[in-house]
């Protein structure tokens, strides 16, 4: 009879819990992700990302997880030098904008990326600028586009051997705009991407000429003794070479330079209302380096990478000026 009583019970109770289950409705986030546009819009993605017809996958491959979540500091900087003559006196300077740091955190779901940053300084009031960096790496095309309006510049001046003056910040504001685009011969073997993106994986060694196209805007205004405001546009078109080296499986060691030649630039100056007429001299370059390493290990992967923008215009017989800008990135995340 007992076994009768335990038998009952358990059928009773099984047959609850099938009932509860149907009765039980999807919520919002099953109906969405079960969707018809969600599930075309995601085999879309998957075929586009898993194409490995252009590609060789011996050397290059896709990761089989679709997400991935990356956890990021970056860190900025920039920096004009200018040397020349003025009213029959040789001058120096440089100034240096204040470092910005932020970290990052970043989601990325079969190639399509998504961030969101923190600036502490900002935060706290310390950091007044405003900076912003967008980065696209692909197989065949890729760029770089940062845009800076910086008042916290730095630094100091030198005339005619006497000494050096510190100059305060506030003193000189500058609004930048720097845009380096590469294309990629090699794009079967090399992957640029995969030293700066979590969305390609090399696998073997390879390198690949590269051609470039370097712009460069700028404007400021320097509030001294003597007042100045200097407007410079510059466009370079040249090429270079970029080299991946895995010593070993999981690792990557990348470095790619691209000097560009000055083909346009149009620059005025103008110190306390008197317009100095500026000429073009040979050569002019524009030159982006680019550098990273990174580690893959089963889901995890970790890497540290690198981007230097040198441009240099003018003869220091009567003016030139040195452009630095540069930006770094240490990163952790994991694919799943």
């Amino acid at each position: 009879m007992r076994i009768r009583h335990i038998i009952f019970s358990v059928v009773l109770l099984s047959f609850a819990t099938v009932c509860t289950a149907q009765e039980k409705k999807p919520n919002l986030w099953q109906r969405v992700t079960k969707s018809k546009f969600v599930t075309k819009v995601d085999s879309i993605l998957d075929s586009r990302y898993h194409n490995i017809s252009k590609i060789d996958t011996d050397y290059v491959t896709r990761p089989q997880k679709k997400f991935s979540i990356s956890a990021r500091f970056n860190m900025t900087g920039a920096k004009i030098k200018t040397e020349g003559l003025y009213s029959g006196h040789h001058f120096k300077s440089e100034m240096k904008a204040e470092y910005k740091s932020t970290v990052s955190l970043g989601i990325s779901y079969l190639g399509l990326s998504l961030s969101a940053s923190l600036n502490p300084a900002k935060m706290m009031g310390k950091y007044h600028d405003y900076e912003l960096n967008f980065k696209y790496y692909g197989k065949r095309f890729g760029f770089d586009l940062s845009y800076q309006e910086s008042k916290n510049f730095t630094g100091w001046k030198e005339l005619d051997d006497e000494g050096r003056v510190d100059l305060p910040a506030d003193m000189l504001s500058v609004k930048m705009l720097n845009i380096n685009a590469y294309y990629c011969f090699n794009s079967r073997k090399f992957s640029y991407p995969s030293a700066f993106s979590p969305n390609y994986i090399q696998r073997r060694s390879a390198g690949s000429f590269l051609l470039s196209l370097s712009g460069q805007g700028q404007r400021g205004t320097v509030n001294d003794e003597v007042p100045m405001k200097f407007k410079m546009t510059n466009i370079g078109v040249g090429g270079g070479y970029g080299y991946n080296y895995v010593p070993r499986k999981g690792w990557l060691f990348h470095i790619s330079a691209l000097p560009t030649l000055i083909v346009f630039s149009k620059t005025s100056l103008t110190i306390s209302e008197t317009e100095v007429p500026l000429h073009y001299y040979f050569p002019e370059v524009i030159i982006t380096g680019r550098g990273a390493i990174v580690k893959q290990a089963g889901r995890m992967f970790f890497g540290i990478s690198g981007v230097y923008n040198f441009c240099n215009i003018g003869n220091k017989e009567r003016l030139a000026v040195d452009n630095i800008k540069w930006n770094a990135r240490a990163y952790v995340g994991i694919r799943l």
